[in-house]
């Protein structure tokens, strides 16, 4: 187990480039299974999540070369679906969230799949219920061992269905499409997740040969093909990443440029900041955030305390709701944060609370901060990181807040987070990694 030992209260500044989505590149990696053929893929971020998938592909037999650092190909021409059925693969799809993923592509061209209890981020109660009703309308038989709490799923061949989804599941969604595209006949899914990841998911796919009609939005068609063919494919940068940066410049009081953002695939994110009190300035496809000594939350217009909350896209992404919170710690005025989707995201806060914040937790969802600005300096403080989204936020109140902070548990930030230590350091924080 990894630590990282933070001195906070440095000022940051230089530029930075995100890596490259690992939303994105967990959905595009598993949908290389969908052809025999070589994909490639580039603007990989090489972190824990990714590199624990790369290898589970490698041990059903994907042939995968790395001929760059942040590029891989795969080719999926021999794949052993024996081995999906043994203990020592079951045992690695549980500790891999981002496994599930392959189950929509392994029913599509194979037939088979098994899923099992996957792991991931402890943050409330995450059901598939989603990705099992969706595949089943398209024909695929569940068998569930309660045993060993496997999930066996079969489909000698899998037809085209209207598909109305109960929730708009960005991964429920990309299995189901990546289960259509291969199904005879048409597959229409409405209420589908349009997020950026499934949409670059959709334009990847399209270039393999897949008939997808309604991209963006959240009534998909898709016509099923025989077969689909090898593609090159760009992951686009982490915008929770880039929403992290701007969090950190403001907290720390730095001047920062993040480049190459991708910024009109941000959606509300830039908005979302600027009525926390962050000035950010869109330059090209980069993002600058001058050195502000404070930054004031905005109220709405009839003077009631502003509330920040989270929605299916094009609404504000989850994955960002603990990094505004922390940041509103150290602004001026008050703000509800509403976490509708996960149940214990915001437990975090008591570490916040013992940091000095002035937070209510109302209940397991909501969060009220009450922003001092510089009246209420964080204090350093032993944390442990509970997930990846918080642990990222409580690294960034750890570089705010004055004396020597340590969190624990860092794997859980290297799942998300490229070098982040490094990679901050090179800015003038003072990040130090140690092995316990």
């Amino acid at each position: 187990m990894s630590s990282f030992i933070i001195e906070g209260g440095h000022q940051l500044k230089g530029e930075i480039y995100p890596q490259g989505s690992k939303n994105e590149a967990l959905q595009v990696i598993c949908a290389s299974l969908l052809t025999s053929e070589k994909v490639e893929i580039r603007n990989i971020p090489d972190i824990l999540d990714i590199r624990n998938l790369i290898q589970l592909l490698k041990e059903i037999n994907v042939k995968i070369e790395r001929p760059f650092d942040d590029t891989y190909t795969f080719q999926s021409d021999s794949v052993n679906l024996e081995y999906i059925h043994s203990e020592e693969y079951i045992k690695k799809v549980l500790a891999l969230r981002g496994s599930v993923l392959m189950t929509g592509p392994m029913i599509g061209r194979f037939g088979k799949a098994v899923l099992s209890q996957v792991g991931g981020d402890k943050i409330g109660r995450r059901r598939l219920d989603t990705h099992f009703t969706g595949l089943k309308a398209l024909g695929a038989k569940l068998n569930y061992d309660e045993d060993r709490h496997v999930c066996e799923m079969t489909a000698p061949r899998l037809r085209g269905k209207y598909i109305l989804l109960d929730e708009a599941s960005v991964t429920g969604t990309a299995n189901i499409i990546m289960a259509s595209v291969l199904a005879e006949g048409v597959t229409t899914i409405y209420n589908a997740a349009c997020e950026p990841y499934i949409q670059q998911l959709c334009y990847m796919l399209k270039n393999m040969g897949a008939q997808i009609e309604g991209t963006g939005s959240n009534l998909l068609t898709i016509q099923g093909v025989k077969s689909l063919h090898g593609t090159t494919h760009r992951i686009l940068p982490d915008m929770i990443e880039v929403g992290s940066f701007i969090g950190m410049a403001a907290m720390t009081s730095s001047e920062i440029t993040i480049k190459n953002t991708a910024y009109h695939q941000l959606g509300i994110i830039p908005d979302s900041f600027r009525r926390l009190g962050i000035n950010l300035e869109e330059r090209g496809d980069d993002i600058f955030i001058p050195v502000q000594k404070k930054y004031e939350i905005e109220t709405f217009l009839d003077g009631s305390i502003m509330t920040v909350a989270d929605a299916p896209w094009p609404g504000l992404t989850p994955d960002l709701l603990s990094v505004m919170l922390v940041v509103s710690t150290q602004a001026e005025g008050s703000v509800l944060i509403h976490q509708k989707m996960f149940e214990s995201r915001l437990f975090f806060v008591d570490k916040l609370i013992d940091m000095g914040a002035k937070i209510i937790l109302c209940d397991p969802h909501r969060a009220t901060v009450i922003g001092l600005g510089n009246r209420n300096k964080l204090r350093a403080a032993k944390m442990t990181s509970p997930d990846i989204r918080a642990g990222i936020a409580l690294l960034i109140a750890a570089m705010s807040a004055k004396g020597t902070s340590r969190i624990d548990n860092i794997e859980q930030i290297d799942r998300g987070y490229q070098c982040i230590d490094a990679r901050l350091n090179t800015l003038g924080a003072r990040i130090s990694r140690i092995d316990v």
